[in-house]
């Protein structure tokens, strides 16, 4: 059978299709569009994590009884009802009721029964004794010395990112920090009135230079390096510190399932990436703080209403607290070694005695929780408190009335805030809040005032942001839903300076300044991942 004659139609069409497919093999799009694709996958690098040791499901000792109902029973319905006494009201409205703690969570834990990961945490121990009487924190005073001149003495500045059609970075020799003027187009500029060099600017893209500010580290030196990266716990970190030492780079945190993960950034080790997990509380971790002057003990609180202390020496987590009643914020004053302050239920403060495991007062504070309580670094007398009922306040310990105390300072905001921290100087506080604002307080009495518009709305899954100070007064770091981190500056009153990688696979949520290495920045996430900047 012959085969059919194509119609003239039919021929042009074969025609045109030859053709265009030659013209797509000339210009090889094909090959350009899978390039394209395979860059714009997001880069995945092997990351260090923990290993859990597999736990086998023991059965249960008592039977299984099915429940049933009075009428399948055959039985009358009981309506009498509750009893009077089981629906009345707890009389001490003022304080959240903690979970409910097992008896073996309510004693001390060694480091053995708490450990959940495989190997051993002998190495971690080691290390703790290797630099529990080494006198850190006798640096961080000499340091803080230095800071409090880093007005006279400018160092190093920040780099600006460009977010919109271009920026000129120049430096005022007055007021001694970064401006920016916003313009279209593109030109190359040099401020001879100034004293800055060039800058090459393009539409949307700045060739940033180093410009002399009062900051200490230059922002645009902080690198994100894969061998810094580590899922280091499951679940979401609540809580992070650096471990306050100059020859260790580690890192504590707390999860929202009450572990405790040490993650040591120096360790050699393959087979535990120096990373140990360990199970010490039945809730969301809500503080951790090292023992001054004695870095092998460190204390954590929670939700569950437990207060432990980390011995390494004794290789114990003790129980130094226990409450009915929630711990929501855990803090230590300056110099002071004895005394535990935390807040307990809905805006309670306990100043809690280690030694006579006593409390010397408890104060009424705020109308709801307080989540975060910072002490000012040149006064430690100073006290500042954040809380949930939109307010944080300033106190002063020395004129507080046993009754009914009376802050310094009112600092409102329309919703939660979040948190509330003294600059390095102590001359300024920053507060974050649910309003959507970062709070910038300064001035002798605080009096001065600047909120900067940023969006605080993290969702369920994703702990609350919380700004940070960094090494002086010139920045403040604060996690960003576009899995960035801001740099705020509060002399401009804006973001100057984004950090971002590839390698960033989460928000970083919660963030800690190493206070003995100025450029290690560490930040968490809601997926129990930590990353960590260093300074080139």
């Amino acid at each position: 059978m012959a085969p059919e004659k194509l119609t003239e139609y039919e021929r042009k069409r074969l025609e045109n299709i030859k053709r265009n497919e030659e013209m797509l093999a000339a210009l090889k799009v094909h090959a350009k569009a899978s390039d394209l694709s395979a860059a714009s996958k997001r880069q995945r690098v092997e990351i260090k994590a923990y290993k859990v040791s597999p736990q086998k499901k023991s059965k249960p000792e008592t039977p299984i009884v099915l429940r049933r109902s009075l009428r399948t029973q055959g039985m009358q319905p009981d309506s009498k009802g509750l009893s009077d006494h089981s629906v009345a009201s707890d009389p001490k409205t003022s304080k959240s009721v903690s979970p409910k703690k097992s008896s073996a969570m309510t004693g001390p834990l060694s480091f053995k029964n708490a450990y959940v990961e495989t190997g051993t945490f002998v190495s971690l121990v080691d290390v703790f004794l290797s630099v529990a009487k080494k006198p850190h924190f006798g640096e961080i005073k000499e340091e803080f010395n230095a800071s409090l001149d880093y007005e006279m003495k400018p160092k190093v500045g920040v780099s600006v990112s460009v977010k919109e059609d271009g920026v000129k970075a120049c430096k005022d020799e007055n007021l001694g920090f970064v401006i920016k003027d916003e313009f279209n187009g593109f030109k190359t500029c040099k401020d001879e009135g100034l004293g800055v060099g060039s800058c090459d600017l393009i539409k949307g893209v700045v060739k940033t230079e180093k410009i002399e500010v009062g900051s200490c580290v230059d922002i645009g030196s902080l690198t994100l390096k894969p061998e810094n990266i580590a899922r280091i716990m499951p679940g979401r970190i609540t809580q992070m510190k650096f471990l306050p030492c100059s020859d260790v780079r580690m890192v504590v945190a707390g999860s929202k399932l009450g572990n405790i993960t040490f993650w040591n950034l120096d360790s050699q080790q393959d087979e535990d990436n120096g990373i140990y997990l360990f199970r010490t509380h039945l809730g969301p971790i809500s503080g951790i703080v090292t023992q001054q002057y004695c870095l092998s003990k460190i204390f954590t609180s929670c939700y569950d209403g437990l207060i432990r202390l980390m011995d390494a020496e004794k290789e114990v987590f003790d129980l130094v607290y226990s409450s009915e009643y929630a711990v929501f914020s855990l803090s230590q004053q300056p110099n002071n070694v004895n005394t535990l302050y935390f807040g307990e239920g809905q805006g309670g403060l306990n100043i809690w005695d280690v030694r006579s495991r006593k409390s010397a007062t408890e104060w009424l504070l705020h109308e709801a929780r307080i989540n975060t309580i910072d002490f000012n670094p040149r006064n430690p007398n100073i006290m500042a408190t954040s809380s949930t009922d939109g307010t944080a306040c300033i106190w002063d310990l020395r004129s507080m009335a046993t009754d009914k105390p009376e802050p310094m300072k009112v600092l409102s905001h329309k919703r939660a805030v979040h948190s509330a921290y003294f600059s390095p100087s102590g001359s300024s506080l920053a507060t974050t809040s649910f309003d959507d604002t970062i709070g910038i307080w300064s001035g002798v009495n605080f009096e001065n005032t600047s909120m900067i518009h940023h969006n605080n709305q993290t969702g369920r899954w994703i702990s609350s942001f919380r700004a940070i100070w960094g090494w002086d007064d010139s920045c403040v770091f604060i996690g960003n839903m576009t899995r960035t981190v801001e740099v705020i500056s509060p002399a401009q009153r804006r973001s100057v300076a984004t950090l971002q990688s590839p390698y960033i696979s989460a928000i970083p949520c919660r963030f800690h300044a190493h206070p003995h290495q100025v450029g290690t920045l560490a930040g968490a996430t809601g997926g129990g991942q930590v990353y960590v900047w260093t300074s080139d």
